[in-house]
């Protein structure tokens, strides 16, 4: 013979359950909400880059016109540019690593300046400057050397390329714009 215990559930258990899911909902958004307030300044770097996704396009102080185009890749986790300046098509890779956001460059010179970015409190000048490179000859070789972009609206940003090659550098400055 099978004994059956059953317990009735009051009012006043039912109320608290549900209470005590909605603390448990709470949490969770209280939580959640902390995490992405406290994301570093890569983080929050990358998601204004992730924010760009498109095609831009400008003109140096020289005249000469330059297109970028950003694009998502490996599920969000970097940001891919593919720049087109003259007759060179150069691709940049966005990425963090740890509390750092990186950069490695792929230029026409076949060489892989790895760059790591300076952040200004406001976040809206990152400064890339070379750490290493893959496939470079010796220190001397010619390579991209720093970058610098400044965002001044959603629409408008500014980036400036230092090339250095022996102990001379040569910067160039891009005004960009959303292409539409």
């Amino acid at each position: 013979m099978i004994s059956q215990n059953h317990k009735s559930i009051s009012p006043l258990s039912a109320c608290s359950s549900r209470v005590l899911v909605r603390v448990i909902a709470v949490v969770c958004l209280l939580f959640t909400t902390n995490t992405l307030l406290a994301q570093s300044d890569a983080q929050k770097v990358l998601e204004r880059l992730k924010s760009m996704v498109g095609t831009w396009q400008g003109k140096s102080s020289t005249g000469e016109s330059y297109e970028v185009t950003y694009t998502l890749v490996a599920g969000g986790a970097s940001v891919m540019t593919q720049m087109h300046m003259l007759d060179d098509d150069m691709m940049s890779m966005y990425y963090v690593n740890g509390d750092d956001l990186l950069m490695t460059h792929f230029c026409p010179t076949k060489n892989q300046p790895r760059m790591k970015a300076t952040i200004s409190p406001d976040l809206n000048t990152v400064s890339f400057d070379f750490m290493d490179a893959t496939n470079m000859k010796g220190p001397n070789a010619g390579h991209m050397h720093r970058a610098v972009f400044m965002f001044s609206d959603p629409e408008h940003y500014t980036e400036e390329w230092t090339w250095k090659q022996q102990d001379k550098s040569n910067t160039i400055r891009y005004e960009m714009q959303r292409k539409k």
